[in-house]
């Protein structure tokens, strides 16, 4: 059976449904584990496809699986969905214009994401139907990817202990298999707790929360000539005690990130970082609770999973986009401020020559495909999905859904994202995943070389960074207004 053409022509049957089911993700633009619109949206579309869906999991209600199939290789498609604050923009306008009324945007794309992977896994089912092939495909529904890290929660619930392997993409300016890893992370809230005086009339009396807060950043400031260079530590004030200056502050928290290539090093620099928490509460008199909020793993380029999607991309070709849409990203293009274009036309010079960059810039929607480069160097960010790779083998691809050089999390990509230029990268990453699965069902084989490959990386152990009893921070009320959505 032609895996390609089955694929190709099973996403290009649902394409104004699928578009349809994009433009309802873009439009909600739910924020992190509130996502209810979303998942809703998506559970309907696989329920209608054929698939079990079960929803509520990892006591998440936003997160859902929706099943198709029975027996080996069981294959997984990761979806997101959750949206940006601040990022509210018109969809397809190249001016910042943000939509009356709402704050938050699909800045990073996500709209895309999960409905590119919904788009792949109904495709897979359909293989599955025309090959009679032994296989089942899942489409993990996986919130807040933003800022909560729901695949964290969903790899500790065990939701992945027996795929073999997992597939996922995202919107980007290039098109090309994901080689590097990411930066694993956690994050962390010291609260300090003291005790109020009159700060002119009797200090001495008090016990500053506010001044531990301080006192640990500049702890913390030293430490950081003392760590591995890679390690990031950031931070922000959640609460400084009050608005008055004449009450010594008894309450205080700063919220801190820590980030290291490995998840080792994350807890090694953690425990450091608490002695200085520790040590900021010894020198002030008062006391501090910490709490780890959430985490996330670094990410696991599997090598057989890679190169599968690689091959799948490059059978399958960059997306196509037309005239009309490379004017409009020209337009996004000179949206940017300008040092910041004359940075990105350096870096087109170097990739495609300097002799070509107003070439580029006048079309600059990418639809050439970079070579494969497995190089497990970690990017500057983070991503949950490194949770999924340390417990089954992993595999992400890069489609273009906005124009070169055009910076994540901008209003630049929420417009983009809603427009035709989204839509033809998730409907093309649909296709790409779609044939990765199906080479992986034709060749059960590549499972179990991936396997190996993971396990020798791993010991064949996933330590989550997370403890057992935190969990997952989802707001108060929103288990209610999902149920009362119907999830």
């Amino acid at each position: 059976m032609d895996a390609k053409n089955t694929v190709k022509q099973a996403i290009d049957q649902r394409r104004q449904a699928l578009c349809d089911l994009h433009h309802t993700i873009w439009q909600s633009a739910e924020m992190g584990y509130e996502e209810i619109q979303s998942a809703k949206a998506l559970c309907a579309y696989m329920a209608a496809e054929g698939f079990t869906v079960e929803t509520g999991v990892a006591d998440i209600p936003t997160a859902f699986v929706a099943s198709y199939g029975s027996g080996k290789p069981v294959i997984a498609i990761l979806a997101e969905y959750d949206a940006l604050s601040q990022l509210s923009q018109q969809g397809g306008c190249p001016t910042k214009d943000p939509i009356p009324g709402q704050e938050s945007g699909h800045g990073c794309g996500h709209s895309a994401l999960g409905t590119g992977s919904a788009a792949a896994a109904v495709a897979v089912k359909e293989y599955l139907q025309k090959s009679g092939k032994p296989g089942t495909v899942r489409l993990y529904g996986c919130p807040a990817e933003e800022n909560g890290w729901g695949k964290t929660f969903m790899a500790r619930a065990g939701l992945f202990d027996d795929v073999d392997a997992a597939f996922t993409w995202h919107p980007f300016d290039v098109n090309g298999a994901w080689g590097t890893s990411s930066l694993a992370n956690v994050s962390v809230k010291f609260k300090f707790t003291g005790r109020t005086a009159h700060a002119a009339a009797a200090p001495h009396d008090g016990r500053s929360a506010l001044d531990s807060c301080e006192i640990m950043n500049v702890g913390v400031n030293y430490l950081r000539e003392h760590i591995i260079p890679e390690a990031r530590l950031h931070y922000a004030y959640l609460d400084v005690g009050g608005s008055s200056p004449n009450v010594v502050q008894d309450h205080a928290c700063v919220h801190y990130f820590v980030r290291a290539p490995k998840n080792a090093q994350v807890a090694e620099i953690l425990e450091r970082v608490k002695d200085v928490a520790r040590g900021a509460a010894l020198i002030c008199g008062t006391q501090v609770n910490i709490e780890i909020q959430a985490g996330m793993s670094d990410y696991i380029p599997n090598p057989t999973m890679t190169r599968v999607i690689d091959t799948a991309l490059r059978e399958m070709g960059a997306p196509e986009f037309t005239a009309e849409d490379q004017a409009l990203a020209a337009q996004y293009f000179q949206s940017q401020p300008a040092e910041m274009r004359q940075k990105i036309e350096a870096g087109l010079a170097k990739r495609f020559g300097a002799d070509k960059v107003a070439e580029v810039v006048a079309a600059p929607l990418d639809t050439t495909i970079l070579p494969l480069n497995i190089t497990g160097i970690p990017m500057a960010g983070s991503t949950d999905v490194g949770d999924v790779s340390y417990v089954t083998p992993t595999a992400q691809v890069m489609l273009a859904g906005f124009c070169l050089g055009t910076t994540p999390h901008t209003w630049q990509v929420t417009g983009q994202t809603g427009s035709s230029i989204g839509e033809k990268g998730l409907l093309k990453a649909g296709e790409v995943m779609a044939l990765a699965a199906a080479k992986v069902i034709d060749d059960p084989s590549l499972a179990e070389q991936a396997r190996q490959e993971l396990v020798a990386e791993t010991g064949g152990v996933y330590n989550c960074p997370v403890p057992a009893e935190v969990l997952p921070p989802v707001p108060a009320g929103v288990a209610q207004r999902a149920k009362e959505a119907g999830l």
